[in-house]
């Protein structure tokens, strides 16, 4: 089969495209011929060294993906041969990710998809759902699960509704029933985060963001989605409400954050972290079954349309979609394998 590896981390000139035997599913395993790999940002900061060095001799990269169930080891209960699957951290604590024709993975994180999803829907969720997902329900007032009706009478800040997460997290806080409001840099973006569903608007860039935010929301957005926290830090004390939650999921803009104690003191912010591997077992079922819920429910497109452009490559230029990707190409970067 064709593959996709680097046995040393470095820029994409570390990738090679390769011939792999296909291997075999063990315990608990599943074997899913891939047919589109979604590429995300912790893929080429993987491989290019920011989560430490390598600890495998080869590493097939990304984390998530979509395909049909081709064989499955010993204990696997739930799924069978012939199921369209997506998958979510495939390459976690392991060398296998789904930039190759034929891809083993714990069958924990593989999830059915319903029949009117389609593979490109299913590659595109994983890591920036269920991180939208964990974002949405981390608040003290708030829902650990996410369905129609979860987040009625909230209000929801998304920063960055252009992103694959704020994508993802306009399109499951509206159909929980929140009022949402997105940040951009401009009114392209803007169109699409209108086009993924958010109720407001605001260009960062021209006007007065935080009166903007405040006419929507006078007494304060409960629910902040952060992707750039060290930008933001001000912005979002003076529009948050009491008890607020702010889920930060990304460095965008800095690594460290300042932050004034009485204002967050007096309001009960809490600010929460999210990054995907270390939630815990529970937040990660949760998450997976409540996006595929959505995702059956028509609510997770993908496309110009729904507001996430689709930039797509062959495996053999796996190389360009990871640097499309470093290079903050607007949209979904999608590898199509078959």
């Amino acid at each position: 089969m064709k593959a996709i590896t680097y046995s040393r981390t470095g820029d994409t000139s570390v990738l090679d495209f390769v011939d792999r035997d296909v291997a075999e599913p063990g315990p608990g395993e599943v074997r899913v011929k891939v047919v589109v790999s979604g590429v995300n940002p912790t893929d080429w900061k993987n491989r290019s060294g920011g989560s430490g060095d390598i600890a495998f001799d080869e590493v097939v990269p990304n984390q998530d993906g979509a395909g049909i169930i081709d064989a499955a080891g010993p204990g696997v209960e739930g799924l069978a041969v012939g199921d369209r699957v997506w998958l979510y951290l495939s390459q976690y604590q392991r060398p296998t990710g789904t930039a190759q024709e034929y891809t083993v993975v714990l069958a924990e994180h593989v999830v059915r998809l319903p029949e009117n999803v389609s593979f490109d829907v299913g590659a595109s969720l994983g890591v920036p759902a269920m991180t939208a997902h964990r974002a949405l329900t981390v608040s003290e007032d708030g829902p650990s699960r996410l369905a129609p009706g979860a987040l009625r009478g909230k209000t929801v800040l998304v920063a960055g509704g252009a992103g694959a997460v704020g994508h993802a997290a306009i399109q499951l806080a509206r159909w929980a029933g929140a009022t949402v409001v997105t940040t951009v840099s401009g009114p392209e973006k803007g169109a699409l985060a209108s086009a993924a569903g958010a109720h407001h608007v605001v260009n960062y860039t021209a006007g007065d963001a935080v009166a903007e935010i405040r006419a929507v929301a006078p007494d304060g957005v409960d629910l902040i989605v952060e992707v750039a926290p060290a930008q933001n830090a001000e912005l979002n004390i003076a529009v948050a409400s009491t008890r607020a939650s702010i889920a930060i999921y990304a460095n965008n803009g800095g690594d460290s954050i300042t932050l004034d104690v009485r204002p967050n003191m007096v309001s009960n912010i809490r600010y929460q972290f999210v990054l995907l591997y270390t939630v815990g077992v529970a937040a990660l079922d949760a998450a997976a079954e409540d996006v595929n819920t959505a995702a059956g429910a028509g609510v997770l497109g993908v496309g110009e349309d729904a507001g996430l452009p689709l930039h797509r490559f062959p495996l053999a230029d796996t190389a360009a979609a990871h640097a499309a990707v470093e290079n903050n190409t607007v949209g979904k970067v999608l590898i199509d394998v078959r």
